[in-house]
C-alpha cells in the first residue's frame, strides 16, 4: 500500500494491463479538479502491485491522455475511437480535454452550433432579474463558469451544453433535452430536473443538494463524487450509470431504476430505498446505515 509520491519521480501504471511511465507531476498539473489528479494527491491509498499502480481502466487510449496531460495535444482520431477516448476522459474527470474532444469534433465534422443564440447573447439575458429559455434551443453552447442561477431552462434543447463550474443554484430543467451535456462541478443546488433527459450527462462533482431528479432519465450519466443529499430521485431511470463516491445521504430512490448502476463506495445513510430492485446494483463499499430497505430486491 502507498500513499504519498514525490512528484518529479517516475511513476509507474498499470491501467487494464497495459503498463506505463510518468510522474505525479504530469498527471496532477494540467486538470489539478480531476479524479485523476485526487487519486495521486497523498489524500488517497492506493493500492500496488509489482511496483505498478493498478487501475481498472481500458489502458487502449491512455497514452493519448497522458500526451495530453503533457502538451495540451488532443490527438485526431476516427469518430468510434474519440468515443472511446471521451469515455476514459469522462471517467477520470478530466474536464479540458472533453472539452478539447467536442472541439476537434466539431471542427473536424465542419459542423456549426445549432443554438438559436450565442454566450454573448445569454450573458446579456443573465443581466435581467427573471431569465427565461423555455423552449429554446441552445445545443453545443458553452456557458461553462456563468451564474444561471434560477433560469428557466424547461423544455429547451440543452445537448451538449457546457455548464460546467457554473451557478445553476434552483434554475429550471424541467422536460428539458440535455443529453450529453457536461455539468461537471457545477452547482445545481434545488435544480428542477423532473422528467429531463439527462443521457450520458457528466455531473461528476456536481452540488446536486435537494435537487429534483423525479422521471428523469439519468442513463449512462455520471454522478462519480457528486453531492446528491436529499435528493429527489423517484423513477429517475438510472441504468448503467456511474454514482461512484457519490453522496445520497437522505435521497429518495423510490422506483428508481438500477440496472448496472454503479454505487460502490457511495454513502446511502438513511436513503429511502423501499421495495427498490437492487439485484443488478453495484453496491460494494457503499454505506446503508439508517437507509430504508424494507422489501428491496436484492
Amino acid at each position: 500500500m502507498m500513499k504519498d509520491f514525490d512528484s518529479s519521480s517516475p511513476i509507474r501504471l498499470n491501467i487494464g494491463g497495459k503498463k506505463f511511465y510518468t510522474t505525479v507531476t504530469t498527471l496532477t498539473q494540467r486538470d489539478p479538479d480531476s479524479m485523476l489528479a485526487a487519486m495521486f494527491s497523498g489524500r488517497h491509498t492506493l493500492c500496488q502491485e509489482e511496483g505498478y499502480v493498478f487501475v481498472d481502466r481500458d489502458g487502449k487510449h491512455f497514452r493519448h491522455i497522458l500526451n495530453w496531460l503533457r502538451d495540451g495535444v488532443v490527438p485526431i482520431l476516427k469518430d468510434s475511437k474519440f468515443s472511446e477516448l471521451l469515455r476514459e476522459a469522462e471517467y477520470y474527470q478530466l474536464l479540458g480535454l472533453i472539452d478539447g474532444i467536442h472541439a476537434v469534433q466539431n471542427k473536424k465534422e465542419g459542423e456549426e452550433s445549432d443554438s438559436e443564440l450565442t454566450r454573448t447573447d445569454i450573458l446579456k439575458c443573465i443581466q435581467s432579474e427573471k431569465v427565461r429559455f423555455r423552449g429554446v434551443n441552445l445545443s453545443g453552447l458553452d456557458l461553462s463558469k456563468l451564474d444561471l442561477s434560477f433560469v428557466d431552462f424547461s423544455y429547451a434543447c440543452l445537448r451538449n451544453v457546457f455548464f460546467s463550474r457554473a451557478n445553476l443554484h434552483c434554475a429550471k430543467f424541467k422536460d428539458a433535452d440535455a443529453e450529453g451535456a457536461i455539468f461537471h462541478n457545477a452547482t445545481l443546488r434545488e435544480c428542477e430536473f423532473t422528467g429531463a433527459n439527462l443521457r450520458g450527462a457528466l455531473l461528476a462533482g456536481a452540488n446536486l443538494q435537494s435537487a429534483n431528479l423525479q422521471d428523469a432519465c439519468l442513463i449512462n450519466c455520471s454522478f462519480c463524487q457528486a453531492d446528491l443529499r436529499s435528493a429527489h430521485l423517484q423513477n429517475a431511470d438510472l441504468t448503467n450509470a456511474n454514482l461512484e463516491g457519490a453522496i445520497l445521504e437522505g435521497a429518495n430512490l423510490k422506483g428508481a431504476k438500477l440496472s448496472n448502476t454503479n454505487l460502490k463506495d457511495a454513502n446511502l445513510q438513511r436513503a429511502y430505498l423501499r421495495q427498490v430492485n437492487l439485484r443488478d446494483t453495484h453496491l460494494e463499499g457503499a454505506k446503508l446505515d439508517g437507509a430504508n430497505l424494507l422489501g428491496a430486491i436484492r
